[in-house]
């Protein structure tokens, strides 16, 4: 789908490779070099066995990285991730990473199954944020190098999976707690790896500190405080101001950013004025809808697979809220990871969107003050836009076909009585509030 409004003329803009840069020599973690020592490890001994059983790669005392499904997938030829689709990431080439495994909400969602403890202030040993990324990059190239062992693994791609250029940090937690975690940026950008950030928007004060990443996220799972505090069960007592003031933080930022809806049908999709409203307000570059994905901790949270949107339902309210938002329009959609991208019009330029990514004009640039979210954009294929035949999955990939089509609608999925069944406990499970761990302010923000 074409962008009906056009903008200013795109910039020319070269895709060039910049010098290699050689890096000092990292501290090794676990050496007092390495580790600013404060109040012990974040992740316990029986915690890390339990996490490195699940394939999770524990990094120092308070990191993590674990391979996603979708860095194997496009190693094989076997299609991308959404960030693929819309914003041109080469998936064999992303690291799924964080530098704080903590968090200060337990979203009923969750799809990590709150493995991972939770944090209102760092009382922990801080790990040197070079011998993080060392650390990091070093075991997932050795994952990645079992999944090169695959029959199924493409000789170029296994040539390119072995060069990180990205590193979503949205893996588990809250990043932008990591009290050294302007360096770990400046670490990975000198690296030419380009950083996909997402926050719970719950440490403001070091969101307003974040040094530029390549994209900003925050999560938007409540349009006020007793369905943030129903969906995400944030633990501070004052959640609601800490994630507003995040997103009127989110609207000052100069990078790419996005607000990212994580969407439960019979929860958070009963009331899109309300959430154009919120969006209005922290005014992002991009909106993400996305379906929620099963995950075990559905049982415990009341949740079940009736809450889980179908494709077509997230797009009916993509649809919807794009009427109710004329700044933006309906940009690219990935039918496999049941999502659907909004993107501000100023994004189209001459009639064609442009959600992807010049990542070497970032890389060439990332610490110049004057770089902003428009300077390094790149045109949306054809085959990503909203509406395609090919719902957002590139032609260069070989899909696997599903045995058994998904369902259409929600309704296929369980007769009536079971829906009102599931409602009931859910009613009851949700209206179990989080019990604050802190009663003061986290000292991270």
């Amino acid at each position: 789908m074409l962008c009906s409004s056009s903008s200013r003329p795109a910039r020319e803009m070269p895709r060039r490779c910049g010098p290699v840069v050689l890096l000092r020599a990292a501290p090794v973690l676990g050496r007092s070099s390495a580790r600013q020592s404060r109040g012990g490890a974040m992740i316990s001994e029986e915690r890390k066995a339990r996490m490195e059983s699940q394939g999770w790669k524990v990094v120092g005392g308070h990191s993590a990285t674990k391979l996603c499904r979708w860095t194997k997938s496009m190693l094989q030829g076997r299609g991308g991730c959404y960030k693929h689709t819309f914003y041109g990431i080469n998936s064999h080439q992303c690291m799924e990473h964080t530098p704080n495994v903590s968090c200060a909400n337990k979203c009923t969602f969750c799809w990590r199954n709150h493995i991972n403890p939770v944090a209102l202030s760092w009382k922990f040993d801080v790990d040197d944020p070079e011998a993080i990324i060392e650390e990091s990059l070093r075991k997932h190239y050795g994952i990645i190098e079992q999944q090169c062992q695959s029959p199924n693994a493409l000789e170029h791609r296994k040539e390119e999976a072995r060069r990180v250029r990205h590193c979503a940090l949205s893996l588990v937690g809250e990043p932008v707690a990591y009290p050294r975690v302007a360096e770990l940026l400046a670490g990975l950008h000198r690296r030419r790896i380009s950083t996909f950030l997402v926050t719970n928007g719950q440490f403001p004060a070091a969101l307003r500190a974040l040094p530029r990443v390549t994209q900003l996220y925050v999560s938007c799972d409540g349009t006020d405080r007793e369905s943030l505090r129903a969906v995400g069960r944030p633990l501070f007592r004052d959640f609601w101001e800490r994630y507003s003031e995040a997103l009127g933080i989110l609207s000052l930022r100069r990078e790419r950013t996005v607000c990212r809806l994580t969407l439960l049908r019979g929860i958070n999709m009963e009331e899109p004025e309300a959430m154009a409203e919120l969006l209005a307000k922290a005014s992002p570059d991009f909106v993400e809808l996305k379906g929620a994905t099963l995950a075990p901790v559905f049982d415990k949270s009341g949740l079940n697979t009736y809450n889980m949107p179908t494709f077509l339902e997230v797009r009916a309210f993509a649809e919807h809220l794009a009427g109710l938002l004329p700044e933006y329009g309906l940009a690219a959609e990935h039918e496999h990871s049941n999502g659907v991208l909004l993107a501000s019009r100023r994004f189209c330029v001459g009639g064609q969107w442009r959600t992807w990514i010049d990542f070497e004009k970032f890389a060439d640039h990332w610490d110049d003050d004057a770089l902003g979210a428009m300077d390094y954009t790149a045109p949306t294929p054809a085959w990503a836009l909203y509406g395609s035949s090919s719902q957002g999955f590139s032609p260069a990939e070989c899909r696997k076909q599903r045995a058994r089509p998904r369902p259409r609608y929600s309704e296929e999925k369980w007769p009536a009585w079971r829906v009102e069944a599931a409602a009931a406990r859910r009613t009851s499970a949700l209206g179990q509030p989080s019990a604050p761990l802190d009663d003061g302010p986290a000292s991270a923000g």
